[in-house]
């Protein structure tokens, strides 16, 4: 098993198997790494290999759409592309969560509710 340290959530280690895909284990254990389509389409998984580079796999035609030679070397990747085969740590930039958007504008009485709604009640 390796080890994977999600450095911006906290330092989170976690252990997976050799050839793990890094979005689905940041998913899988709550790494925390933003994400929209998990298929090389939009760039949203973008983060930044800090320690451990060499030990992911080629970069691949999709991340060359999104990435830069100079952000490649720097250690930049797309997590959905990207597969461990040994010990690394990985940070990326934060997203601003719908919370932080809600808290700087006037809250609404359709807003307020959603945020109090449960988790059973929603859907």
């Amino acid at each position: 098993m390796i080890q994977v340290t999600f450095i911006t959530n906290a330092g989170k280690v976690v252990s997976v198997p050799e050839n793990s895909n890094l979005l689905r284990t940041s998913i899988r254990e709550q790494g925390g790494i933003p994400f929209k389509c998990g298929g090389g389409i939009c760039g949203t998984c973008k983060c930044k290999i800090e320690q451990g580079l060499e030990h992911t796999d080629a970069i691949k035609p999709k991340e060359r759409k999104h990435l830069t030679d100079e952000q490649f070397r720097l250690g930049y990747r797309m997590a959905c592309q990207t597969f461990v085969n040994g010990n690394i740590a990985v940070s990326w930039e934060p997203r601003k969560t719908a919370a932080v958007t809600a808290a700087a504008a006037p809250a609404s009485a359709e807003t307020a509710n959603v945020a109090t709604e449960s988790p059973v009640n929603a859907g």
